[in-house]
């Protein structure tokens, strides 16, 4: 525990336990945790956080979040209020980073702006998505992005999303680097057919995934290698059989075999378990590595299986 670093800011939690803030619901406690209100309340904590040498980590809806059954050894951060607020500014959006995708892409198709309605099936925060380059449904973020601001204990600077190293579900943001705002250049279009598409949208997701049930988004994530043959991790997971695979409290959904459902009192430990030896079935079936797409939290022990494939 960082026991030693000096005392955090005012409204700063100890031993909060993050399974609340995961919708898995598994994993253990952080250190400390805050939720800033504002810019100046977050530089001030990455700045705390920096000093004392203490690790950072940003929560957004903890639907992309796997915590170690140890907790976190470091400062987990919730962002709110002005941190969290969806504006216009006549064709462009601005999101604070703990606002809600969703959210924005429901705002945006309101005042008639098209191009983030991907967004509504992508149940995670703004600063989130743009860290992971969320897409989803034909869509990226990365397409509309136009600039993000980006904390730090030193202070807080914009950058272009070029200069943020945007990739398939990942970019070179550090955790170190917190999102405070977000904009995106959107395009004018009709309210009524912006939102029949996202109606649309939301509709394929529900037939797809497994819904109202504690479990994350995709567990791995779609490989690119010929071997696939042009399937998706949940069709290489389903055709080697995982599907209904089960560790303890902890199962791969029969709906959708790359969704992880706890079923009452799953453990960290057991999804990765389970994790590890569907990742071994698709290996023995169709000659595929999967990579996990899921984050992961303090330090989560994988099973020595995990470690033995190499894509």
């Amino acid at each position: 525990m960082s026991g030693s670093a000096p005392n955090p800011p005012e409204e700063t939690e100890r031993n909060y336990p993050l399974r609340r803030l995961s919708t898995v619901r598994t994993g253990g406690p952080a250190d400390y945790l805050a939720r800033p209100r504002n810019e100046k309340a977050l530089i001030d904590l990455l700045k705390w956080a920096t000093g004392a040498g203490v690790q950072i980590a940003v929560i957004g809806s903890g639907s992309n979040l796997l915590v170690a059954d140890e907790g976190f050894r470091g400062l987990a951060l919730k962002l709110e209020d002005s941190l969290a607020e969806i504006e216009r500014e006549s064709e462009r959006v601005l999101c604070g980073g703990g606002a809600r995708l969703p959210s924005a892409a429901a705002k945006a198709a309101g005042w008639g702006l098209t191009g983030i309605e991907f967004g509504i099936n992508i149940p995670g925060t703004v600063g989130g998505a743009v860290r992971m380059n969320a897409n989803a449904y034909g869509g990226e973020l990365a397409r509309t992005l136009e600039w993000v601001t980006v904390c730090t204990g030193a202070g807080a600077e914009r950058r272009v999303a070029v200069d943020l190293g945007l990739r398939y579900r990942d970019s070179a943001l550090s955790p170190s680097e917190v999102i405070s705002t977000a904009s995106f250049q959107l395009s004018p279009g009709d309210p009524e057919a912006i939102k029949a598409t996202m109606s649309e949208m939301r509709e394929k997701r529900h037939e797809a995934q497994p819904s109202g049930i504690k479990t994350f988004g995709s567990t791995f994530t779609n490989p690119d290698g010929g071997e696939a043959g042009g399937r998706t991790a949940g069709q290489l997971l389903a055709d080697a059989g995982c599907g209904g695979l089960q560790v303890g409290g902890a199962r791969l959904s029969e709906k959708h075999a790359n969704f992880v459902e706890n079923t009452g009192a799953a453990t960290t430990a057991e999804i990765v378990e389970l994790m590890s030896r569907a990742r071994i079935q698709v290996f023995e079936s169709s000659g595929v590595v999967l990579e996990p797409e899921v984050q992961v939290l303090g330090d989560v022990v994988w099973p020595d299986a995990w470690a033995s494939l190499k894509p």
